[in-house]
């Protein structure tokens, strides 16, 4: 038998860590990188909807998460943008700091995030974002 005090801290400890978002929409989600990873690679959220994501990073270095669609990505491959601030789309993480954007999906979908700092993205720094109806 489940003691409902263990459901209930099991069920904040996911929630804290972005956990369980994996495939029911949520409004909030934390996303953590450790090691040059997303300890968080895939979140759903509500299309139409405002989504507060909070971006941990847990390294000593700066990061960044770059979500859209392949366009989106293939334009920061290339691109000479040494600091993200002003899209909600596009964020900068400093070194042992978290950030936090809130944005709404018009359009159901799965987008990819992504670190394109050098040579992050080839590392693996990737994660998946879907957007499903309500």
């Amino acid at each position: 038998m489940v003691r409902p005090l263990a459901v209930l801290l099991l069920t904040a400890a996911l929630a804290v860590f972005g956990i369980g978002c994996g495939n029911s929409p949520s409004t909030h989600a934390t996303i953590a990188i450790r090691y040059s990873q997303f300890v968080t690679e895939a979140i759903t959220v509500p299309v139409g909807v405002p989504v507060t994501i909070t971006l941990r990073n847990d390294d000593p270095i700066d990061h960044e998460w770059i979500v859209g669609p392949p366009e989106v990505h293939e334009r920061h491959r290339t691109g000479t943008e040494a600091v993200h601030d002003e899209v909600p789309t596009e964020v900068t993480i400093p070194a042992l700091s978290a950030r936090e954007t809130t944005l709404t999906f018009e359009r159901a979908g799965e987008y990819a995030f992504i670190c394109h700092l050098p040579g992050h993205e080839a590392y693996g720094m990737v994660g998946r974002l879907r957007v499903l109806e309500p």
